[in-house]
């Protein structure tokens, strides 16, 4: 479906019952929620925004697995994506001056030298509180996985999911809408923004290694996926991907990929026409229809 430059209400409104009517599956291939305790806990002193902290021990601690609107912070020209700041105060009610713990599924500091962690509020009454879900249940963000960062993604993907369904936070702002696949002049805008992007696979293709999802005929022009060679492979040893391309040979079927409906995350780029390159399964959710 193209959609039109000037679409009536009509189509505007047929247009979002359709894409509402899909059910996407929940973690079917997400890493699971396997994470280490950190050795101490302590106190947090300052919430940067609405993904990063400070704690009493010196510590910069990254919220991993979510990504909160982003603030300047000192950044030349950079504005204030919305509700930032709503963000920032929404962590800090959560966990400043609050003892907290810090638990690790992946690489534990980033290159600014930032802790990346799952970080959990301490109660000794209560189930300990895990601020990446309420962030994401309240809608003041996204699920932002990495591939050595993916501990819990099932999870996340849920949380993500429930705030949307309300219309929560983000997801009454147009800045944070699920784009369409198949408008690549809306996509081309948005160049340089993390998105989601939902869509119908038109065709599949692997060259040198490279994997190429195409959501158009026109792969010059029309929204791409790519996937390094290394990257392949880490998608193909987990479902569905796994059933999806083996046929009954044993040999990858890529032609199984047209048709499938699903929802990409990532930053765009242009390569050719829209593009996001995928490093790891999290970032494609799959219709439970398709799988």
């Amino acid at each position: 479906m193209i959609l039109q430059d000037a679409p009536s209400p009509l189509v505007l409104i047929l247009t979002f019952l359709v894409l509402s009517s899909f059910q996407f599956a929940e973690g079917a291939r997400a890493a699971e929620c396997r994470l280490e305790d950190d050795e101490q806990s302590s106190r947090v002193v300052e919430i940067v925004d609405g993904d990063t902290l400070l704690l009493e021990d010196g510590r910069e601690v990254r919220l991993t697995g979510i990504q909160a609107p982003k603030l300047p912070l000192g950044r030349p020209n950079f504005q204030a994506w919305p509700l930032a700041v709503e963000a920032r105060k929404a962590l800090s009610d959560l966990a400043l001056d609050k003892t907290v713990m810090l638990r690790f599924g992946g690489t534990r500091s980033d290159r600014h030298g930032r802790v990346l962690a799952q970080v959990f509020v301490k109660d000794a009454d209560t189930e300990n509180l895990w601020l990446q879900r309420e962030m994401l249940r309240s809608g003041l963000a996204r699920v932002y996985t990495f591939n050595d960062n993916r501990a819990c993604s099932d999870e996340l993907l849920s949380a993500e999911r429930e705030a949307r369904g309300a219309g929560r936070g983000i997801w009454v702002d147009p800045f944070y809408d699920i784009r369409d696949a198949s408008n690549p002049n809306g996509l081309m805008e948005r160049i340089g923004s993390f998105e989601l992007v939902e869509g119908e696979i038109v065709s599949a293709t692997q060259v040198r290694g490279r994997l190429y999802i195409n959501f158009g005929e026109d792969y010059r022009n029309d929204f791409t996926v790519t996937v390094r060679e290394r990257d392949v492979k880490l998608l193909a040893a987990e479902e569905p991907w796994t059933s999806l391309l083996d046929d009954s040979t044993g040999r990858k079927d890529l032609a199984a990929l047209s048709g499938k409906l699903v929802r990409v995350r990532g930053w765009l780029d242009r390569y050719n026409g829209p593009e996001i390159e995928i490093s790891h399964p999290e970032q494609i959710e799959f219709s439970r229809e398709d799988h």
